[in-house]
């Protein structure tokens, strides 16, 4: 029942900020569109923005599950482009406002798991120390976060496919030449 709840409640802020900003809309807007009471949402979470960072950690992390290895990456990549399109109206509400650091802490976390099984798939049997491993993964953490967020201050109008597949022909084959040079540093 509680993860109906949270969902339910996800689902009203969700609609919400596709006619409202954020900063205006109130823990009763919530519960009146969800139809629960204040104090059930206040159980689950402590304010709004709690209730969205819960929104994104769920599901961006859920849109890339299948999509981890070196070989897949870019789908799991592309995954999250299409899971902020299709929740366009949420994420640049979010985006331009004080909730932007739920979104941005969240894109780093699923990118940063992303990169993370890629690099330990690549590192396997290989002689790369965690300090090494863990620079090359927020390099590219960085790197494609910046992406994501590049796209969504320019209103999200770039083809997402076209930014994949730019990127998958700029770094090919990159992250394992880097892991392969630091084996010898």
């Amino acid at each position: 029942m509680s993860q109906t709840t949270k969902k339910a409640l996800a689902q009203s802020l969700k609609k919400l900020m596709n006619t409202t900003s954020l900063a205006k809309i109130t823990v009763n807007n919530i519960v009146n569109d969800c139809g629960v009471n204040r104090r059930t949402f206040y159980y689950h979470f402590q304010d709004i923005y709690a209730l969205l960072e819960w929104i994104f950690k769920n599901e961006v992390a859920a849109v890339m599950a299948e999509n981890k290895t070196y070989e897949t990456w870019q789908q799991g990549f592309l995954r999250i482009f299409f899971y902020l399109s299709e929740n366009r109206k949420m994420v640049l509400n979010t985006y331009n406002s004080i909730g932007r650091d739920q979104l941005e802490t969240h894109l780093y976390s699923a990118v940063y798991n992303l990169v993370l099984d890629v690099v330990d798939e690549i590192t396997e049997g290989m002689e790369v120390s965690e300090k090494e491993k863990e620079f090359v993964v927020n390099f590219y953490k960085v790197a494609l976060v910046g992406l994501l967020l590049e796209w969504i201050r320019t209103s999200m109008t770039e083809n997402p496919e076209q930014i994949v597949d730019n990127l998958n022909k700029l770094i090919s084959g990159d992250t394992y030449k880097a892991l392969l040079k630091c084996k010898v540093c």
